[in-house]
């Protein structure tokens, strides 16, 4: 695996937020009066939460300055993935509105420009619960299957297996968000030599139903 030093071309979702002017500035928002009620109680910037509360369907939990939100893509992640991190100051980045439509798109200008069908990860950092340390996950994907299931293979004792399906895509986030970094201005890895699974269904299958959620 190896950086990418394409400035400017949105490999994962910090540049692709401003690359498709996701950004927002504060002083532009007017909080609503519930807005207002949960900053004080977070203490939080009411312009940033009443943010939050827009790229949200729902609040999983509010608590010790910390919101927790469900996006309107169904990602469960602190602040609906608004960023203020990497951004000129006053100002917060948001998620993709459609991260699979972005990750199709850089497939297709790589293609276009190079020739190359390349897949691609749109990976932003999220928290895990009950896990100190935040992990890259994948939010978009284009060209192939973002699971890689087990079921049925046998293991070497012979056992059929019954629940091991890995969350590839995210693995694969995960492993590329050391060479990137947080600080390097490095917007993309390239993974070579794997072999994957083409598939167009992006990263709708790495969510998992709600009714078979154990903790909603």
């Amino acid at each position: 695996m190896a950086p990418a030093r394409l400035q400017g071309r949105p490999g994962v979702s910090e540049p692709a937020r401003p690359c498709e002017g996701r950004l927002v500035r504060l002083a532009d928002v007017q909080p609503s009066p519930i807005a207002l009620a949960m900053a004080a109680g977070l203490s939080k910037d009411p312009h940033l939460v009443e943010v939050i509360l827009r790229e949200s369907r729902r609040v999983v939990r509010m608590d010790k300055g910390v919101l927790i939100t469900e996006t309107h893509h169904g990602w469960i992640c602190a602040n609906a993935g608004v960023d203020q991190s990497n951004v000129d100051a006053d100002y917060v980045a948001l998620l993709p509105v459609e991260s699979d439509r972005s990750a199709r798109a850089v497939r297709d200008r790589v293609r276009a420009l190079t020739g190359a069908d390349v897949f691609v990860i749109i990976s932003d950092t999220f928290g895990r619960p009950w896990r100190e340390g935040l992990t890259n996950i994948a939010i978009g994907l284009a060209g192939f299957a973002p699971l890689l299931s087990y079921l049925g293979e046998r293991d070497p004792a012979g056992r059929p297996l019954q629940a091991t399906i890995l969350a590839l895509a995210d693995e694969l986030a995960g492993a590329a968000e050391p060479v990137m970094g947080k600080l390097d201005r490095i917007p993309a890895a390239i993974v070579r030599g794997l072999t994957l699974k083409p598939s167009e269904e992006g990263s709708k299958p790495l969510l998992r139903e709600p009714a078979r959620d154990l903790f909603r």
